[in-house]
Parts: C-alpha cells; sequence; structure tokens
C-alpha cells in the first residue's frame, strides 16, 4: 500500500514559520510570515515527523516494532502474525490470513488516504514471484 502524500501528514513539535506564497500575499501584510503546524515537501522536518506520526499510529494499532530492525512492525493476529515493512511512504503488509490483512488496510484507510497497490511485484528493486507454495525472491 500507498500512503499518498504522506509527509503532509506529520506534526511539527517545533516553530516554523514560512513567507507566504506567491499568489497568497495578503495586500499590507506582505512581510507577515504563516506558521506551519503540519509538515510540508521540502522541510528538513517533514520525514522526520511523517515517521513518528506512522509509529505512533501503527503503536497504537497495537504493532509492535521491531527493536532491530525500526522499519518493521509485527502484531499477533487469530492465527499467527500480521506484519508490516515500511519503506518511507510504502507499506508491505503479510499475514497467513487474507482477512487480516484486509482488516489492517482498512483500518489504515481510516487514517489516511492510501493507494492499494495489489499483490507485491517489485520490492527495493528486487522482483517478487508469487506462487501456490509461497513467495520466491528472484
Amino acid at each position: 500500500m500507498d500512503v499518498k502524500s504522506a509527509f503532509l501528514n506529520g506534526d511539527l513539535k517545533e516553530k516554523v514559520y514560512v513567507k507566504q506564497p506567491p499568489g497568497y500575499v495578503v495586500n499590507g501584510q506582505e512581510h507577515w510570515v504563516l506558521r506551519l503546524r503540519k509538515a510540508l515537501y521540502g522541510l528538513r522536518q517533514a520525514p522526520r515527523a511523517w515517521n513518528q506520526k506512522l509509529d505512533t499510529v501503527l503503536k497504537e494499532m497495537e504493532f509492535k516494532r521491531c527493536e532491530s530492525e525500526h522499519a518493521l512492525y509485527t502484531r499477533r493476529a487469530e492465527h499467527g502474525q500480521l506484519v508490516v515493512g515500511v519503506y518511507v511512504d510504502d507499506l508491505v503488509i503479510t499475514d497467513a490470513s487474507k482477512k487480516e490483512i484486509e482488516a489492517f488496510k482498512a483500518q489504515m484507510k481510516k487514517t489516511f488516504r492510501m493507494s492499494d497497490l495489489g499483490l507485491l511485484t517489485y520490492y527495493l528493486g528486487i522482483e517478487v514471484e508469487q506462487r501456490k507454495d509461497g513467495i520466491t525472491l528472484c
């Protein structure tokens, strides 16, 4: 799954001010600045703010972050364990139960605007082949 405009979901912890953007300058207040409450693309704090937001949301959903690989989250499920791998704004989701995966996707869609990219075919430049007896990395 892909989170649409992921960096815009990040909450800023520090005070950040920006100039008024062209076309939105208020007459008589040209030298005023705007205080940001949410991260913007291009802002140095944006990636970290997004990662903290996602981490908080996943932990609220009872996921545990792997201590040795912080981009990996797990949650006990009815028939095993739901595993979520994170790469910036993309989520790789796996579980023995398709029902658990669909329930998780529905939870995420309630929190963020998401795109379901379907079955995994490529991940970090690695081709992933889907087979009846499991998944093979090529």
